[in-house]
């Protein structure tokens, strides 16, 4: 089969499944495994080119709509008749399934079901790994810094923050995404101050950004508000590669759990 992704997220599944040979495409910001880089590129994944989708004759177009914008992708694909699958995943299980219905579609579906039972397991293994009396950490994420971003209860990093033996701070608004406030920030002293910025590589992150800010002195002096700057490409994407910033992050709060 010719397949063709129009995000990172989409493109990771296929690698994380081991089909990775039969991509033909991919979107501009696709920069996993390795071998996308020899791809024909078709633009990023709020305006792809789809003249040039077309061109690649795929039988499988792999359409996402985990960003608000991509439905223009999905509209243009429907008016061509090309045909294509559409993933959203919302949550780890989401991510899972995703697993086995790309799988299916692609006509490997014993592989999609021994990569959601691998899946699971090293999920199950990190959440074991944390159980403990330790006093749970507060995470505050960021995602964006101005305005300020951050996930909320409906959201993989949730999820991820639990399993890993600590607790999101915007647990409690039930959204996907929380746009907020310093001060809001502030008021739930976070133990941790996890910067992922969308889009941004974890080099270019700047953390004395958040350092400057007012009040975060004081939220110092109360042994609070560390910074840890993370890859967002392990944070940010809702594909498996979650897998590997949970087993990341579960190691650093080890870590400093036990130089405390």
């Amino acid at each position: 089969m010719r397949v063709v992704s129009l995000c990172p997220s989409n493109t990771e599944v296929i690698a994380y499944l081991g089909l990775e040979d039969l991509l033909v495409g991919v979107d501009d910001f696709s920069d996993w495994p390795s071998i996308v880089q020899r791809l024909p590129k078709l633009g990023p994944d709020l305006s792809i080119d789809l003249d040039l989708v077309e061109a690649l004759q795929p039988d499988l177009v792999l359409a996402s709509l985990s960003v608000p914008g991509m439905e223009r992708n999905i509209e243009g694909l429907q008016k061509r008749g090309i045909p294509h699958l559409i993933l959203n995943p919302q949550s780890l299980e989401d991510i899972k399934n995703d697993l086995i219905l790309t799988a299916d579609r692609l006509g490997y579906p014993k592989r999609g079901k021994e990569a959601a039972k691998q899946f699971q397991e090293r999920l199950e293994k990190v959440r074991l790994a944390n159980k403990s009396d330790f006093p749970i950490p507060s995470l505050y994420w960021e995602w964006w810094p101005k305005p300020i971003f951050s996930p909320g209860k409906i959201n993989w990093l949730t999820e991820i923050s639990e399993i890993a033996g600590a607790k999101n701070v915007f647990a409690d608004i039930n959204k996907a995404s929380v746009q907020t406030d310093w001060e809001d920030v502030l008021s739930r002293k976070p133990d941790f101050i996890c910067l992922a910025w969308v889009g941004v590589r974890h080099e270019k992150v700047n953390p004395t950004l958040v350092m400057k800010r007012p009040g975060w002195r004081e939220l110092q002096a109360e042994n609070k508000g560390k910074v840890i700057v993370l890859e967002e490409e392990l944070y940010c994407r809702p594909s498996p590669r979650l897998l590997d910033g949970l087993e990341k992050l579960s190691k650093i709060l080890i870590n400093l759990r036990y130089t405390k």
